[in-house]
Parts: structure tokens; C-alpha cells; sequence
């Protein structure tokens, strides 16, 4: 599944939006996603990708699309997953 069919569902299911609302561009204002609504949105796509948004709000989404771009610039700079991260005990000699 893409980031973007992902975001789709998420806006359909929680914005009560049709997916033929949801191309790449359309901008998120005629969705009337205001900035109380985005920063909702940000709580979700944590949630979702298992990503975690540092700092404000981006101010920067415009579209559709750059949302799908901003995830995927979170899923490139994410730590990788717990399990493979976590460092592995050695037995003492």
C-alpha cells in the first residue's frame, strides 16, 4: 500500500471525504482542513507509520501530495525499528 492510498484512507475514514476528493493535488483547504484539522492529521500519521513528528505543525502543506511527501521524508529519517536496534546481550566469559 502507498503513502498515499494510506493518507486517503485515513481521510476518508476520519474526515468523512470521498477518495475522488483526494488526488495528489487537491489542496487541503477545499477539503477545508484548517490548521486544527491538520495538526489532528499529524496525530494520525503518527499513529498510522509508527513515525514521530518533532517541532510544529509544517506550515508547508499545501496539497494533498506534499503531506504524502512530508510522511515519506519521516519514514526515510525514522530510527529503524526497536527490535533491530536494540543492542544484543553477550553472554558473560
Amino acid at each position: 500500500m502507498t503513502t498515499l492510498h494510506t493518507l486517503q484512507n485515513i481521510l476518508v475514514r476520519d474526515y468523512d471525504l470521498e477518495r475522488e476528493q483526494l488526488a495528489p493535488g487537491t489542496l487541503l483547504a477545499s477539503l477545508n482542513m484548517d490548521s486544527l484539522s491538520l495538526l489532528e492529521l499529524m496525530f494520525k500519521i503518527e499513529d498510522k507509520f509508527a513515525v514521530k513528528i518533532t517541532g510544529d505543525t509544517p506550515t508547508n502543506l499545501v496539497t494533498v501530495n506534499d503531506v504524502v511527501v512530508y510522511i515519506d521524508g519521516l519514514l526515510a529519517a525514522a530510527p529503524p525499528s526497536a527490535a533491530a536496534s536494540t543492542p544484543k546481550m553477550h553472554a558473560p566469559l
